[in-house]
């Protein structure tokens, strides 16, 4: 039996982008049964004047509708999964749900470089690839970077607040006939200043 080349590209994704481009939105559309599509797009063969054996056949057809569709529900999957965190933590600070993202990619990097560490150590294995470290150190660089931006701009969101409950409740103070400087030492409170 011949083995296949992993890396060795299916017929259909040896067309031309147009004629790809309807393959997809044909598939996708479900309009149509698969055996209707394959003879479009071998029509759309000939109309583009490529050679006869550029033409797909039904089992290439098959494969190809397959692996879409199965990226087609990875992606659903995914869209599910997303929504579902989304809403669930719609209720929760848009830093907690940073906050809770940067420690899955945290976890993801430690998980990775604990793998590529026992894959080291297996007997005969190559060194971890200075390129693999240099990514995986990136990768932990950008967290932390963006860790200390979430935290930057937390604190100054609520800075923010502060100043602003202030400036409110020193106007209501001022109505109220308490004087200016009981006024100023209610703000300066607030704000964290005394």
């Amino acid at each position: 039996m011949l083995k296949r080349a992993k890396n060795r590209k299916s017929k259909v994704d040896l067309l031309p982008e147009d004629i790809r481009t309807s393959i997809g939105a044909l598939i996708r559309s479900g309009n149509m049964l698969q055996k209707d599509i394959l003879a479009a797009v071998n029509e759309m063969i000939d109309e583009a004047g490529l050679p006869e054996d550029a033409k797909i056949s039904r089992t290439s057809f098959n494969r190809y509708a397959q692996r879409m569709e199965n990226r087609g529900a990875r992606i659903r999957e995914a869209r599910e999964v997303a929504e579902v965190w989304t809403t669930k933590l719609g209720d929760a600070p848009v830093s907690e749900v940073g906050k809770l993202l940067q420690e899955f990619v945290r976890t993801m990097a430690f998980e990775t470089s604990m793998h590529m560490m026992d894959e080291a150590d297996k007997e005969g294995a190559e060194p971890i690839p200075p390129k693999a470290l240099g990514q995986l150190a990136l990768v932990v660089q950008r967290i932390e970077q963006a860790a200390m931006t979430s935290h930057k701009v937390e604190k100054e969101i609520r800075k923010a607040f502060a100043e602003q409950a202030a400036s409110e409740v020193e106007a209501v103070v001022k109505k109220a006939g308490i004087s200016a400087d009981t006024a100023a030492d209610i703000k300066k409170h607030i704000l964290g200043i005394a």
